[in-house]
């Protein structure tokens, strides 16, 4: 999915990163097969009380707004409403956009503490919660919401993000990850788009696509975009990384490897392509691979 952000106040770059994987999750566990987008405004609570007060005439601030642009028929969400996305098509961005949202960053803080779990969670709720929204949920009636609650929880389960912090990330779900993470790709030389995602010892995702270089030797791979974007995050242990290309077996290069190596020797190695899906550990694809042990 393509979020579109303006940030008007300090957020943990941790918090987009799995506001971005949520997302993508969100579209998949809807089965949505077009490319969506969504507008998102992180800001404080005097700027939601405002639009809250213009838009709702709700005299208050509130945790996340949500405004579809897509009308669904009752009782339809966006995975049984193609034709409707469809109208929604943005010919520049060449998705169909889906709606804003906007989130208070107070509350995200204030209800992570209050329900003693992570800012990082919280914001992933919000979103997700936001996200049902404009695919067409409500929960005004108790049927509604009970329907909406099993979607958000499937979401947040997916992506290891549920209320008591239990909930495996299945291979399916990474690997799908992967491709959505392809989708990013810049590589208008090699013409060989790759994503992967890196599924962290404590459940937390981290995507990542391979970026090209008019200087050819200053490409990143997406194995080490994912790599880095969690180390620079706190995380170093990893369990499974799963890695996705087009057009054959996007096996890593020595390079990622070796990166790969560093932390996790034993990782699970999962790639996908049109066509086919393989896995092996690390140690078969690096054997008597050379890392930090070796050098104490």
């Amino acid at each position: 999915m393509i979020l579109l952000w303006q940030i008007d106040t300090e957020v943990a770059p941790s918090w987009l990163s799995l506001m971005q994987t949520a997302a993508d999750c969100a579209l998949l566990t809807e089965g949505v097969k077009r490319e969506c987008a969504v507008s998102i405004r992180l800001c404080d609570d005097d700027a939601i009380h405002e639009i809250n007060r213009e838009y709702r005439d709700v005299d208050r601030a509130t945790d996340v707004l949500s405004f579809p642009t897509v009308n669904y028929p009752a009782g339809v969400t966006a995975g049984q409403a193609d034709k409707y996305l469809r109208r929604e098509l943005d010919d520049e961005l060449n998705a169909c956009m889906l709606g804003d949202l906007i989130l208070s960053v107070p509350h995200v803080l204030a209800q992570a503490e209050e329900y003693g779990h992570s800012p990082e969670r919280e914001c992933a709720y919000l979103l997700v919660h936001g996200l049902c929204h404009l695919m067409g949920y409500d929960h005004i009636e108790e049927d509604d919401k009970r329907r909406m609650r099993a979607m958000e929880e499937k979401i947040l389960a997916a992506i290891g993000q549920t209320r008591d912090g239990e909930g495996a990330v299945t291979d399916e779900t990474l690997l799908a990850l992967a491709r959505e993470a392809m989708k990013r790709s810049y590589s208008p030389y090699s013409n060989y788009p790759v994503g992967a995602a890196l599924l962290c010892a404590d459940g937390r995702i981290f995507q990542g696509c391979n970026i090209e270089n008019a200087s050819f030797g200053l490409t990143n791979c997406a194995e080490r975009t994912a790599m880095f974007k969690a180390i620079s995050e706190g995380a170093t242990e990893f369990t499974a990384i799963a890695i996705a290309s087009r057009q054959s077996a996007p096996w890593p290069c020595g390079a990622c490897r070796q990166v790969l190596n560093e932390f996790a020797p034993g990782i699970r190695v999962l790639v996908t392509w049109d066509g086919g899906q393989d896995e092996m550990s690390l140690n078969e694809l690096l054997p008597h691979g050379f890392g930090p042990k070796d050098v104490q």
